[in-house]
C-alpha cells in the first residue's frame, strides 16, 4: 500500500517500489534457494552477494501492486551459485536481474 515506508519519497507525486527493493528480495530469494540446495549436514550458514548482472527494471510497481519472485540456478562452481530471475506483477516482468552468491561456513 502507499503507506509503506518504501514509498516515502520515492516519489511524491508518482510513487513507484524502488528497485534497489526488488534487487534485495531477488538476492535473498536465490540465498534462500542456494541454501536450500545444499545436501547433508554440512549446510552453509552465510551467503556472501558477489555480483548483481543484467539488472533491468521494466515497468514500474505501484502501491497496491503485489510483486511475484522466480529464481533459479544457473550456475555452480564449488561455493559458488549464479542465479537468474525475474520480478513479476499480475504475471507481467517488471525487473530482472542475474545474481552471483558464495555460500560459506
Amino acid at each position: 500500500t502507499f503507506n509503506e515506508p518504501a514509498f516515502a519519497g520515492h516519489f511524491p507525486e508518482r510513487p513507484v517500489y524502488p528497485g534497489v527493493m526488488m534487487i534485495e528480495a531477488m538476492a535473498q530469494t536465490a540465498g534462500v534457494i542456494g541454501i536450500k540446495s545444499v545436501e547433508g549436514t554440512e549446510k552453509p550458514r552465510a551467503v556472501y552477494f558477489l555480483t548483481i548482472d543484467k539488472c533491468k527494471f521494466r515497468k514500474p510497481v505501484k502501491p497496491g501492486d503485489t510483486i511475484e519472485y522466480h529464481m533459479r540456478s544457473i550456475g555452480r562452481r564449488k561455493t559458488m551459485w549464479w542465479f537468474h530471475g525475474d520480478a513479476k506483477v499480475r504475471g507481467t516482468t517488471v525487473a530482472e536481474a542475474d545474481v552471483g552468491a558464495m555460500l560459506t561456513d
